[in-house]
């Protein structure tokens, strides 16, 4: 990717994105006394002889630590600790100004499931809630699946999950444009086998679509190959392709009714466009190019396009999910974001654009009522 001179000033001028600040201001010896010595024993002696009052007496229900270890952040990759924070801070930048979350990168050097694990699991007691973001499949999995087993607050894997609801609600939306919101049967074919296709999968089929076919880099999934080499992609041919087919992401999608890309750019051609059924839906939400750039998919025959990008209509954003969702648990006190509470929260993102059409099936992501309206259908499911 291109250095952007503007980006580095913007986050040269500041130093960054986000800081912390005060609630009450310390300005006389009283505010000291209340603030610190020795008013802080009091909140101390009361959370020490009852652990749930650390919910009263201190920010933590509104504290989210977002965690990686820099091993797959979007579009660049395995970059590290250090140069994964300015994405880091961004998402608590996010995070405050959409949901007022107070939310702290903490990078890991460390790519160590075991590790991180102990790590996460260790500085839980300070937070509300554990965003893990940008570490690399299969480890998210595991990491994310013990976490929620030990853990008494919500966890959530946005790369897997924000995603998923993302995408599920866009193709709700799409689906209504093409006359079939009504129909479990569509065909839809995933390529990507990584966090957000596994889960974008895994969602799907909840929601009770019956036709979810994933590809990876060496063609469809399914029960008869024996090279699926992690847990995650034995779940998917599991759960997906009831047909058993076999063959190329091309033999994939003829007569399929969507695409859903979140592989690499250019893997999709015109020809493989029009071979699947009429007016496609296609997602191509590789980071910053495309599977297949929106004007090829159009003049092939598609009748709605989305892609990852904010600068072409129908960006799937997780900016659009995460900080409603996390919103809505910590207002509940929630210990674990569930399935109902994801497809609750894709009903409500979806229903923030009642009449779509071809070029809008997801809400403006500036739009801060989006944010509302998915906290209350997470909080109350």
């Amino acid at each position: 990717m291109n250095i952007d001179p503007e980006a580095l000033r913007f986050h040269k001028r500041a130093n960054g994105k986000i800081k912390m600040q005060t609630i009450f201001p310390i300005n006389t010896k009283e505010d000291l006394s209340l603030s610190y010595t020795p008013g802080v024993a009091s909140a101390s002696m009361e959370i020490a002889g009852n652990k749930e009052k650390v919910w009263e007496y201190t920010g933590r229900k509104n504290r989210v630590a977002i965690i990686t270890d820099g091993s797959a952040v979007l579009g660049l990759g395995d970059i590290g600790p250090e140069a994964a924070l300015p994405v880091m801070e961004g998402k608590a930048a996010l995070f405050k100004e959409f949901a007022d979350v107070d939310a702290f990168p903490i990078c890991l050097a460390t790519k160590d499931t075991e590790e991180i694990i102990r790590i996460v699991k260790a500085i839980a007691p300070s937070f509300g809630g554990i965003n893990l973001e940008d570490i690399s499949a299969p480890r998210c999995f595991q990491i994310e699946e013990v976490l929620k087993e030990e853990l008494d607050i919500p966890v959530f894997h946005d790369d897997q999950h924000g995603s998923a609801i993302v995408v599920l609600a866009g193709l709700m939306n799409a689906l209504k444009i093409v006359g079939k919101d009504s129909d479990p049967d569509v065909k839809i074919v995933i390529s990507g086998a990584g966090a957000a296709g596994t889960a974008t999968a895994r969602i799907l089929i909840s929601r009770g679509f019956r036709n979810v076919l994933v590809s990876d880099s060496k063609g469809i999934i399914n029960r008869k190959r024996d090279d699926l080499n992690s847990s995650a992609k034995t779940m998917l041919a599991a759960i997906t392709n009831p047909e058993n087919l076999e063959g190329s992401l091309a033999d994939a999608l003829k007569e399929a009714d969507i695409f859903v890309g979140v592989s690499r750019p250019d893997i999709v051609t015109k020809e493989m466009v029009s071979s699947m059924k009429e007016n496609p839906i296609i997602f191509a939400m590789a980071n910053p190019d495309p599977e297949i750039s929106p004007e090829d998919a159009k003049s092939a025959g598609a009748k709605v396009v989305a892609t990852g990008r904010s600068d072409l209509p129908n960006q799937v954003n997780n900016v659009l999910a995460f900080p409603g969702i996390f919103r809505g648990a910590l207002d509940a006190r929630a210990e674990d974001i569930t399935e109902n509470m994801k497809l609750s929260a894709a009903d409500a993102l979806a229903s923030c654009v009642p009449n779509p059409t071809e070029d809008m099936i997801l809400p403006d992501p500036l739009d801060k009522e989006v944010v509302k309206k998915i906290a209350k259908a997470v909080a109350t499911s």
